[in-house]
């Protein structure tokens, strides 16, 4: 069907209205360079901005950032067990502990004593000798209490005494000149008595053994028995009641015997009472 053909259109009045149209290009172009524009900025912006806000900012110490930052539940330690209380001792448990110190204290002080007893021993016998014993008193005073009778032995364990068979050996000659010296004459005796002295000076003549009475010679005898019976003190006792011409006469015998009369009395002391205190803790441990 053929269309109505359309009335004709009045003509426009205006020249210009039959130019050409212009066309969208030149607009297209200028929102592409926009576009670009934009996009080139927000790329500086995500570039340049932390940087300008990082240096604007205060930094914060290590600790305070390490002090923020809460550790994560699973790096928590774990909690500390509470140790459980010791079970009270029994009093059986109780009882043999303390039986068990009572023992072990007994036995080292009975050891102790042991240990005494050996090393007092061992200074007795090595006092009986002409030697010295120092060593061995050492030795003791090491593991004893002080007490006189070691004093006393250390100030003669360095030179030590003659032995009794020492000393009984020796008795005879200074008896003699004692029993000599008592003879002597006085100053106001004649030439008679003094040849006579000068001649028995010679030949010492003394009466030995069980003499009576208290004469020179009956002393002599008597301390002579007494020494060779190993009894030095009551010697020593019965030459005191010599006349002093004689006891000077004995002097020399008398010092030795005397130091080794000391000696042994202080050792014997020390015997006797090492001895009872072993004893003692023996008692004890019984």
């Amino acid at each position: 069907m053929i269309p109505p053909i359309d009335a004709p259109q009045a003509a426009p009045k205006d020249p210009g209205a039959y130019r050409p149209r212009a066309t969208l290009a030149p607009m297209i172009w200028a929102m592409l360079a926009f576009g670009l524009l934009c996009i080139l900025a927000g790329v500086a912006i995500a570039d340049l901005g932390p940087r300008l806000f990082a240096a604007k900012s205060t930094p914060k110490a290590p600790a305070e950032a390490a002090s923020t930052v809460e550790p994560p539940a699973s790096a928590a330690a774990p909690p500390t067990p509470t140790p459980a209380a010791p079970e009270a001792p029994s009093p059986d448990v109780e009882r043999l502990s303390a039986r068990v110190t009572t023992l072990e204290s007994q036995q080292a002080h009975t050891s102790q004593a042991a240990a005494a007893a050996l090393a007092v021993s061992a200074v007795v016998e090595a006092s009986q000798g002409a030697g010295p014993f120092a060593e061995e008193l050492e030795s003791l005073r090491a593991i004893s209490p002080p007490s006189p009778e070691l004093q006393t032995l250390a100030r003669l364990a360095q030179a030590g005494a003659p032995s009794r068979t020492a000393l009984a050996a020796s008795y005879p000659d200074y008896a003699a000149r004692a029993a000599s010296a008592a003879r002597a004459p006085g100053d106001k005796a004649g030439l008679g008595d003094r040849i006579v002295y000068e001649l028995s000076r010679i030949v010492t003549l003394r009466r030995v053994g069980d003499v009576s009475g208290d004469g020179v010679d009956a002393l002599l005898a008597r301390a002579e028995m007494q020494v060779d019976d190993g009894d030095l003190d009551r010697a020593l006792r019965t030459l005191d009641r010599l006349p002093p011409t004689a006891r000077e006469a004995m002097a020399l015998w008398r010092a030795r015997a005397e130091r080794r009369a000391e000696i042994d009395r202080n050792a014997q002391a020390l015997r006797a009472r090492a001895l009872q205190a072993l004893a003692v803790e023996a008692r004890r441990g019984a």
